[in-house]
């Protein structure tokens, strides 16, 4: 979870000054960094766990592959 929210404070970070610099506009980067990264933040987290859940069912394919030919 650590490294959900140190990605998030980034992301944070980045989205505010792309859109300050873009439109000029505190209120504006305020709420794109504020939203966008959130929401990207969320599906990250879900998508990290997704990707080691097809870890681990490879390592588990692997083992059992073994102990078939074993």
């Amino acid at each position: 979870m650590k490294k959900t929210i140190s990605f998030a404070i980034l992301h944070f970070s980045v989205a505010f000054t792309i859109t300050y610099l873009l439109t000029g506009s505190i209120v504006i980067g305020g709420t794109i960094a504020l939203l966008e990264p959130a929401v990207n933040t969320v599906v990250f987290y879900f998508h990290d766990k997704a990707w080691k859940k097809i870890e681990q069912n490879k390592a588990a394919e692997a083992m059992s592959e073994q102990l078939i030919t074993a």
